[in-house]
């Protein structure tokens, strides 16, 4: 009688030992292809005034930085420099054919007034008054057709608040410069008005310098 070989069965792998066998590998080669994107469209920094770009080889920035305080400065910048007494007068001389003349002197002149408003002598609630009339009168002179007279009327008023405070001898020079400036249209189209204004602007120019002068005691 033959003899009979009787092998044990191999046991096959369990199924689960093969799929978290394929899935390991599946994970990490996704790790690696998206490391690999990611490294190579990185892009480079943007060199900007406030960021220079560094050196390639070196790391260090190769670009000037801004100057902060300039800048701050640039912002601070006023459109119109206060003028003085002087200055006031010369500009009066000038050709009022000149385009923006009027407004131009009526900037000065409230630029002159406002500087004198706060000297310590004239400080007064009359003069604080008319002084704030005069800035509402001329917060709209870049406006487009904007009268010039409003401002022209209350600049006249400030300089009479200031002459009853400490300059009784300018009386007779206030009086008329408030005709003059009630006499203004408030443009300057024609050469009758621009002639207006120089006459006005050159008064209150010798105004303002005799109220630039320690009052008389």
């Amino acid at each position: 009688m033959a003899d009979i070989n009787i092998q044990r069965k191999k046991s096959s792998p369990s199924p689960w030992l093969l799929i978290l066998l394929v899935l390991a590998v599946v994970a990490a080669a996704a790790y690696f292809l998206l490391r690999h994107d990611t490294t190579s469209t990185t892009p480079p920094p943007v060199a900007t005034a406030a960021n220079p770009a560094p050196d390639s080889t070196t790391g260090a920035e190769t670009g000037p930085r801004p100057d902060n305080n300039a800048a701050v400065a640039d912002m601070s910048t006023p459109t119109e420099a206060a003028a003085t007494p002087d200055e006031l007068a010369t500009f009066a001389a000038a050709d009022a054919a000149t385009p923006d003349y009027g407004r131009r002197g009526l900037q000065q002149l409230s630029a002159v007034l406002s500087s004198l408003a706060d000297r310590g002598d004239l400080r007064d609630p009359a003069i604080s008054t008319r002084r704030d009339d005069l800035t509402s009168a001329t917060s709209r002179l870049d406006e487009t057709g904007s009268s010039l007279r409003p401002g022209y009327v209350a600049a006249t008023a400030l300089m009479q608040a200031m002459q009853q405070k400490a300059y009784p001898e300018l009386e007779t020079e206030i009086n008329q410069l408030t005709t003059e400036a009630d006499a203004l249209t408030g443009r300057a189209a024609t050469p009758q008005d621009q002639q207006a204004l120089k006459a006005y602007l050159t008064h209150a120019a010798r105004v303002v310098q005799a109220l630039n002068q320690p009052p008389a005691r």
